[in-house]
């Protein structure tokens, strides 16, 4: 599959409600009765349009493909005072963690941050009243009927931010896609060059926990220096772990990585700089591809740098991952 089928996290879209049907200006014919009574029927009002953040969406790819999402007009009234049948309502489905935006003015409209939240973006018109509905003392033979309001209509930018347990923070090649490969169902591509994760990915980890059987992990692209000023892939990773509970940093110390230490602290500068508030997120340190004495002892340099113990982790051998999830299991509940 293409990277256009993938994902996408930002989407706009032109939302159009039903028009309300027109009202029915009608009378009575009936045998025998010369002059019968009005009997005209009320429009039908128009369909609206909703948002639904929902669990079996992951990407605004769909809505990028369909930029115009419109709801069915609302029936005309009919002859002995039938009313007109309502327009067919239309309910668009989002990732969980979808904002959505005013397109001309900017001002959030919805954050659609948990399953099941829907919000209507464009209310349906309502339909005119039929001429039965005028009659009155004076007038008995009202001819009046209502035309049916315009449906709502307006722009919208839609915004995705992932909503996950534990965010996998790191520069390109840090380990995250392996990482989530070996602890997840999740089948990130995983190559040995930077930006090899162009894409989040998630993946769920099975914890083995009753009351918490499962973690969302999310791999999102890796870091530069520069990030918080939109370098490299700046802003399309940054906005993704700002709903994360736990973020997971993770520290390439293999004999192939130039400066660990340095790493790390590029690490913390992007994220403070970013967001000092996101920089005082819950997290754990994982120096990763542990495979020999060298590659330990420049982990304990990196942990030293950063005042804290980590875990010393190899995603290819398994090293270190059961004592990392022990740990990840009691910071997710804290943060719920």
């Amino acid at each position: 599959m293409s990277r256009e089928g993938m994902f996408r996290d930002e989407a706009v879209v032109e939302v159009a409600a039903g028009e309300g049907g027109d009202g029915c200006s009608s009378f009575r014919r009936e045998k025998y009765v010369a002059f019968g009574g009005p009997n005209g029927g009320d429009g039908g009002d128009g369909g609206s349009v909703s948002f639904e953040a929902v669990e079996n969406e992951n990407s605004l790819f769909r809505l990028t493909r369909n930029r115009h999402v419109r709801a069915a007009n609302g029936r005309p009234g009919g002859v002995n005072n039938r009313a007109g049948a309502m327009g067919e309502s239309v309910v668009v489905c989002v990732p969980v963690g979808t904002m959505i935006f005013d397109l001309k003015h900017g001002n959030l409209l919805a954050d659609l941050d948990e399953v099941g939240m829907q919000v209507v973006m464009a209310s349906g018109g309502k339909g005119g009243r039929g001429n039965s509905r005028f009659v009155s003392a004076i007038n008995q033979t009202p001819r009046r009927a209502d035309k049916g309001l315009a449906g709502e209509k307006r722009k919208l930018r839609l915004e995705l931010k992932l909503v996950a347990d534990i965010g996998l923070v790191g520069l390109p090649n840090a380990g995250k896609s392996t990482l989530l490969r070996r602890v997840t169902a999740a089948r990130p591509k995983v190559a040995d060059y930077p930006f090899t994760t162009l894409d989040p990915n998630l993946g769920i980890w099975e914890t083995g926990v009753d009351a918490k059987p499962t973690m969302v992990m999310a791999d999102i692209p890796g870091l530069i220096e520069g990030a918080a000023d939109g370098k490299g892939l700046g802003h399309q990773f940054l906005r993704h772990v700002e709903r994360t509970k736990i973020l997971l940093h993770l520290v390439d110390c293999s004999i192939d990585a130039d400066d660990p230490v340095a790493d790390f602290h590029t690490i913390r500068a992007e994220l403070k700089s970013y967001s000092p508030e996101l920089a005082e997120r819950t997290w754990l340190l994982a120096a990763t591809k542990i495979e020999d004495e060298e590659s330990s002892q420049r982990a304990d340099e990196v942990f030293a740098a950063a005042g804290r113990e980590g875990f010393k982790i190899s995603a290819v051998s398994g090293i270190g991952l059961a004592e990392l999830r022990k740990a990840l299991i009691p910071e997710v509940f804290s943060t719920e």
